[in-house]
């Protein structure tokens, strides 16, 4: 009876914010969706301070001569590829999604490095689909060129959910590499 009463009595454990990071961090699944949300964080937080900050089409010079920010509307792919189609590169970016995270195994999605690459690339796509489903187009800002003789030459204008997606496939790609590269020993079959 006194251990019933007890148990009643006692105030429930709080949870440290130690045990809640470690709680969240605990599987690779989590691991990957924490840091796809923070990179939809990132990219949605920038893409608004451009709508607060730069009007449409508008430019402002950072580095004369290499880097500026930009406003630019994208309704296509990367490099403005299929321009015009942005309802079917939203379906496509979803089937993407699906199809990434069903197959996810089929890469190294174990090691801590290839959570962190799919987190970027899931990231990266829905940041854009955001985009694409809310303002129908994405949000380009971050633009390179180099200034010559007959204008500027400039890298296709692109933004956080972009980096994040070449970075995370890059990751990917090496990690592949790796593990070929390294082909686990085989072992020997008993009765031989």
């Amino acid at each position: 009876m006194f251990f019933v009463v007890h148990a009643i009595k006692s105030p429930p454990r709080v949870e440290t914010e130690e045990n809640f990071m470690q709680a969240i961090w605990r599987t690779p699944n989590r691991r990957i969706g924490l840091v796809a949300l923070v990179i939809v964080g990132l990219d949605q937080l920038t893409k608004l301070l451009v709508l607060k900050y730069l009007g449409y089409a508008q430019e402002k010079v950072i580095i004369d001569g290499f880097f500026k920010l930009v406003h630019w509307a994208n309704t296509g792919a990367a490099w403005s590829l299929f321009r015009g189609n942005n309802n079917l590169l939203a379906i496509v970016a979803l089937v993407a999604l699906v199809v990434l995270f069903l197959s996810r195994h089929h890469f190294d999605s174990r090691t801590l490095l290839g959570q962190f690459a799919f987190g970027l690339i899931f990231g990266g796509i829905v940041g854009n689909l955001i985009d694409r489903l809310v303002r129908g187009h994405v949000i380009d800002f971050l633009y390179f060129f180099v200034q010559q003789r007959g204008g500027e030459v400039g890298f296709p204008a692109f933004n956080v959910a972009d980096s994040a997606i070449c970075t995370g496939v890059g990751l990917i790609f090496i990690i592949t590499w790796r593990s070929e590269r390294n082909p686990a020993p085989v072992e020997p079959v008993a009765g031989n």
